[in-house]
């Protein structure tokens, strides 16, 4: 099928952020008391693919831990401060995206400051001067709303586009979406696996593999 868009993902199918972001939220929770049966795993596992707000209440209502006022802007700048220090593109996302000629977007639940910030570092930004948050629609992944105001943002149909996530809210998202889904897991396949095989995804080890499916 050619697509008429392609929506990518940002965090953990472009650059590799997520690592670094998890490891500075369980660090800045630890901070606040977080219970020790909550390890840095199960907190990326839970956090992954989730818009800030959607992280924010699963710590209220999961963790039971109350965030100061001050707790997002603390935590963005961290974040913001290990980036500049550590982060790198996924391995084979500029090849990718120089291969991809049909329209392509970025939808991420990240903000668009962070959005910025991340491809500017990892050398991706020319890529991508269409840039959608999920800080702009009322509920993130992995409801559809975002990736249905990115397709309606640049005149497709969702039935026409293809989207590429990591994780399983934004799999969810982008199914439930009405499009076609690319899940990209570079690991070997795990038990996780199955629910992106369950959604209808398919599955790619390397970004590689999907310039001829999209280009």
């Amino acid at each position: 099928m050619a697509f008429d868009l392609v929506i990518f993902d940002m965090d953990g199918t472009l650059v590799d952020s997520e690592p670094i972001a998890n490891r500075v939220f369980y660090e800045k929770l630890v901070a606040l008391g977080l219970d020790p049966r909550f390890d840095e795993a199960q907190v990326a596992h839970d956090l992954t693919g989730l818009s800030l707000p959607s992280c924010f209440r699963l710590v209220r209502e999961r963790y039971g831990l109350a965030l100061p006022g001050d707790f997002e802007a603390d935590l963005q700048a961290e974040t913001f401060r290990r980036f500049g220090a550590e982060l790198r593109a996924i391995e084979g996302a500029a090849e990718l995206l120089e291969q991809v000629h049909r329209p392509k977007c970025i939808a991420s639940s990240s903000d668009l400051d962070k959005i910025a910030l991340s491809l500017e570092l990892c050398g991706l930004a020319g890529h991508f001067p269409h840039r959608f948050s999920a800080r702009q629609v009322a509920r993130g992944k992995p409801e559809p709303d975002l990736f249905l105001f990115a397709a309606g943002e640049m005149g497709a149909a969702p039935a026409r586009c293809a989207v590429v996530e990591d994780s399983l809210p934004g799999a969810t998202a982008g199914i439930r979406a009405g499009m076609t889904v690319f899940a990209f897991r570079p690991e070997q396949p795990d038990r996780h696996e199955a629910a992106f095989r369950d959604l209808g995804c398919r599955i790619v080890r390397r970004l590689g593999d999907l310039a001829p499916l999209l280009a």
